[in-house]
């Protein structure tokens, strides 16, 4: 039974549906931006979904008003269409295929009809176009002056189940709009980079009798086995260093926190409490976070490895699980509501160690898995609401929630 629980305290299940993106706040003040297709390459469905793309991560980076309308413009034209002469910024950009069949894109940015900046970009599979488009809203930002993206560049890596106890990992950008299936067949769960540069990554296989860690090289295709263990197995986090793993195991019935070392393969145990402790988190000064029910109920609790002493961090809430952190700060799955007859509300809630400071990153619905960016400049997680499952960005220092519906399956569970 306290496997069970334990597994479900970890578990993720959401429902699928077309990929769109919702703005959930807006800020007025932001200055004004309009973008300008100049493409002399490519039919007008692709054409379309560039635009799109674009115009969706200058949204994202939060630092522009952004207006969706669709115009064209030759590149060199000395100014920009009459619809646009009040705007701030102009983006103008053109789509070209050469003779190697790659994607060249130039772009420029426009004050007053003058060229503030310009870049060129190429890439050789035009099916990858909206990681250059990521890419392109990042080269923005930067220019802009603002606190790095380079999340936006990233991929995020996630569990889809697509039958009963069958499911695929999949790589995909941030938004979904690029999703490739990097393993297929049985039951796999809980996808865990394995370094910095996405090269590498763990994941849970429930195909064999005993619950397996697996890595996967993406580079060589190579699969190895790292850990069995009866009951769970489960790589929560990873050292920045990727040296060393933080597991929950249960291999003689009681869910436990574990430190693996990658180096010298030596397994240590890090929690001894006679009930649940699972999902530990990397943390500042040799300390990890976990999840706890040493109070009858899931909380968040601190560990310091030197010391052996733990705190508890979390004071608001009965039912606190699915935590993440970056240096002092812990993001963390709370259940707002309790009714047998209707659905819960579970939202996502920012504390500092700190300090007393504690804040609500949503509102309604089943928000859930949260994951810092690498910077801590932004949140990922799922979110469930109203028949509506998403992939939700939050933008920390902008107060803003972007959604990003999953197309088709369940999602278990994911990492950046």
């Amino acid at each position: 039974m306290k496997i069970l629980i334990s597994f479900l305290l970890t578990m993720t299940m959401m429902y699928a549906s077309d990929a769109t993106i919702e703005v959930i706040k807006k800020v007025d003040s932001l200055p004004s931006v309009a973008v300008e297709d100049s493409s002399v390459s490519y039919d007008n469905t692709f054409r379309m979904r560039f635009f799109k793309s674009l115009v969706s991560d200058l949204t994202v980076i939060s630092v522009f008003n952004v207006d969706r309308h669709y115009r064209t413009l030759s590149y060199d034209a000395s100014e920009v269409v009459v619809e646009n002469k009040d705007m701030d910024y102009v983006l103008r950009y053109q789509l070209s295929e050469d003779d190697s069949d790659a994607l060249n894109i130039k772009v420029k940015v426009l004050v007053n009809n003058e060229k503030v900046f310009s870049k060129n970009y190429r890439i050789n599979n035009k099916t990858m176009y909206m990681f250059v488009s990521h890419t392109i809203a990042y080269d923005i930002n930067e220019f802009m002056g603002q606190n790095s993206v380079a999340w936006m560049k990233r991929k995020v890596i996630f569990s889809r189940v697509v039958s009963p106890r069958k499911s695929e990992l999949v790589i995909a950008d941030y938004t979904l709009t690029y999703q490739h299936t990097i393993v297929k067949g049985g039951f796999n769960l809980f996808p865990k980079w394995a370094n910095k540069a996405q090269t590498e990554f763990y994941y849970t296989s429930l195909s064999s009798k005993k619950p397996t860690l697996k890595h996967v090289n993406i580079r060589t295709g190579k699969t190895k086995v790292i850990k069995t263990s009866d009951g769970m197995m489960i790589c929560s986090d990873v050292s920045l260093d990727g040296t060393k793993l933080l597991l929950t195991m249960a291999p003689k019935g009681q869910p436990d926190v574990y430190m693996y070392n990658t180096k010298t393969k030596k397994t240590d145990k890090l929690t001894k409490f006679g009930g649940i402790d699972v999902g530990a988190q990397f943390m500042d000064n040799n300390t990890i976070a976990f999840v706890s029910d040493r109070l009858g109920h899931p909380n968040i609790f601190s560990k310091n490895l030197e010391s052996g002493f733990v705190e508890q961090m979390i004071y608001y809430g009965k039912s606190n699980s699915a935590c993440s952190t970056f240096g002092s700060y812990i993001v963390y799955k709370a259940r707002e509501s309790s009714n047998a007859f209707d659905n819960n509300t579970f939202n996502l809630h920012l504390i500092s160690t700190e300090t007393d400071f504690i804040r609500r990153l949503t509102a309604v619905g089943v928000n859930e898995f949260p994951r810092f960016s690498v910077d801590g400049d932004a949140i990922i997680f799922i979110k469930n609401y109203k028949a509506q499952s998403s992939i939700g960005i939050i933008r920390l220092n902008h107060n803003k929630n972007y959604l990003f519906p999953l197309k088709y399956g369940k999602v278990q569970s994911m990492d950046w």
